[in-house]
């Protein structure tokens, strides 16, 4: 069975981001994941973390204030 596709967008979701200069290992939902220097570290809408690749987080993301 084929169900037919549709096209969503994210919704608008403020979240808290900083860049690390350092390489760290972030708990995440998924496990322990590796953030290298210039990767995002992002605090979702739960409070979980996450790290984002610079250029990943420039097309998803945009500074407010």
């Amino acid at each position: 069975m084929e169900s037919s596709k549709m096209k969503f967008q994210k919704k608008p979701v403020v979240v808290e981001a900083y860049q690390t200069d350092v390489e760290i290992t972030i708990n995440t939902l998924e496990g322990d994941m590796l953030a290298s220097p210039g990767d995002w570290i992002i605090t979702g809408v739960d409070g979980e973390q996450y790290p984002c690749k610079p250029d990943i987080f420039e097309k998803t993301y945009t500074k407010i204030n």
